[in-house]
């Protein structure tokens, strides 16, 4: 090799030589233990900063303090051991976002659970982020249905409100809130359900259940089980928040569900004595109040400059012997736009939905109702209530004059045409026939008890008969022909009791 190749080639490497060097702040792990990781060393972290641990578990920087900073660690914690080193990533909290996460299983890292292989997504977004201002807003118009007459009759939802649903356990709040997004089919809606500390058996019967009725398609389920870390429950609905976030920022609009927050903020209040913060009432830590504010907030129906997009959100608190002036539940309707109440008694006596009337109530769906339903339903809650009333006196006398039989037994009437079986929504021109016959008498004569087989079979008649009447409730959101439907009803009603009681005799 003569003297210009050596030349040649020692310039080239010398060309080709990078002399940038990469700096890492690392930390040491000080202290591991039920999910938290004292880490002494990383004195620029910031609040919510994501760092990766030896064993490629990822932790997230919770408190900050003089000489250490305190980490929750979501993952495999055990192979973890004090002197271990502990990495930066220089980036906040975040998950995947994206279209790619519809129809999945996935846990609050955005990583799938359902056995379906990986999830191709570029984009994320911090689970933490800025509620939309006051003037990035604009007033909730627009009904969200759920398909449960009771709700949408009485205590109305519209897109981007906030309504919660409270009760004890086993009153039927999951099963309200799965029928609202089996409902959102053909809807324009997208869903995402977030299970907060339940069995993992519950969250495989809710998949069977949305793929039973072609609802996964549109619905991304996220899952924090009983079994996983109280970190991972803590973040749930946040990473769950960012996913909705990203269909509402591109005009989508979005239903979710917490389910539920009283486990959440369970999981925050360990999280919080385990760090070492004071404990407040009942060792929840102070800022209770603000995880749960935060993260509602981000729900909103944003103006048409953004996009008009929504996030529609049901909260679900679980209250014990029926207290819903406890602690959590309190907080948590101070910051909605109303509660679904529901109530053991009533769904242990048969009707279901077990909604109370009287405790329920929507600060804001009247004004996104559509006109055919504020039609039919206008004393729809003034009824239930004096019949509650009515039917707690009659207890005590049997000596009852004719009108305040007449009221129990239309009292009993609408009882009996609110309840509903589960996973079986009702479309909103249903909802309106049925509701309109009993806003205007047209059931009197039909047996309580054959209230519910009536209306089954008006339905079947209405789609295979008279579908343009559904129809054109549906596209004219009111009732055209009043007299049109009467006479219908009525018609229907005949037949249908000649042809009943044949049946029975």
């Amino acid at each position: 090799m003569d003297k210009k190749d050596l030349e040649k080639r020692l310039l080239k490497q010398i060309n080709q030589f990078d002399a940038t060097h990469h700096m890492e702040e690392i930390g040491t792990v000080v202290y591991i233990g039920d999910g938290i990781a004292r880490v002494h060393g990383l004195d620029k972290a910031m609040q919510g900063e994501m760092v990766e641990f030896p064993n490629g578990s990822i932790g997230m920087v919770q408190n900050l303090e003089i000489d250490e900073v305190g980490v929750i660690v979501f993952g495999d914690y055990h192979d973890i051991n004090e002197g271990d080193l502990v990495r930066r990533l220089n980036k906040v909290m975040e998950v995947p976002v994206g279209d790619n996460l519809l129809g999945r299983v996935v846990n609050p890292l955005g990583q799938p659970i359902d056995g379906e292989g990986p999830i191709e997504t570029e984009k994320t977004r911090p689970v933490e982020a800025e509620a939309p201002s006051i003037m990035d807003r604009q007033s909730v118009k627009r009904p969200l249905q759920t398909g449960t007459k009771a709700i949408d009759a009485l205590v109305p939802i519209g897109r981007g409100q906030r309504e919660l649903i409270v009760g004890d356990r086993k009153t039927g709040k999951t099963t309200i809130a799965i029928d609202a997004i089996i409902n959102q089919k053909e809807q324009d809606v997208l869903c995402i359900y977030v299970a907060i500390g339940q069995k993992e058996s519950t969250v495989k019967n809710i998949v069977n259940t949305l793929r039973k009725y072609d609802a996964l398609d549109y619905t991304i389920i996220m899952s924090a089980s009983a079994s996983q870390p109280s970190s991972l429950l803590y973040l749930a609905p946040y990473a769950a928040t960012a996913m909705a976030e990203e269909f509402m920022y591109a005009g989508k609009h979005v239903l979710i569900i917490y389910d539920d927050l009283t486990k959440q903020a369970a999981a925050y209040r360990e999280m919080s004595l385990l760090l070492k913060r004071p404990p407040g009432r009942e060792a929840y830590p102070g800022d209770v109040f603000y995880l749960h504010s935060r993260l509602l907030e981000r729900s909103a129906k944003l103006n048409d400059e953004l996009g008009g997009g929504s996030i529609t959100s049901l909260p679900i608190i679980e209250t014990q012997a029926g207290d819903i002036s406890a602690y959590i539940p309190t907080n948590v309707i101070s910051i909605t736009d109303g509660q679904i109440f529901l109530e053991n008694d009533l769904f242990n006596s048969g009707v279901r939905p077990a909604i109370n009337a009287g405790l329920s109530v929507s600060r804001v769906g009247g004004a996104a109702q559509v006109k055919a339903m504020k039609q039919v339903s206008g004393t729809l809650r003034i009824d239930l209530a004096a019949y509650r009333e009515l039917e707690a006196f009659s207890q005590f006398g049997s000596d009852l004059d004719d009108m305040t039989r007449k009221n129990l037994d239309r009292g009993k009437r609408t009882v009996e045409l609110l309840k509903q079986s589960a996973h079986k929504p009702l479309s909103m021109p249903k909802q309106v026939v049925i509701l309109y016959a009993l806003a205007h008498h047209l059931l009197e004569g039909i047996e309580v008890e054959d209230l519910r087989d009536f209306e089954a079979a008006l339905f079947s008649h209405l789609e295979e008969i008279h579908p343009e009447v559904l129809q054109s409730i549906e596209d004219n959101e009111v009732i055209v022909d009043e007299n049109k439907l009467t006479d219908l009803i009525n018609q229907f009603k005949e037949v249908f009791m000649a042809t009943y009681h044949a049946e029975i005799q």
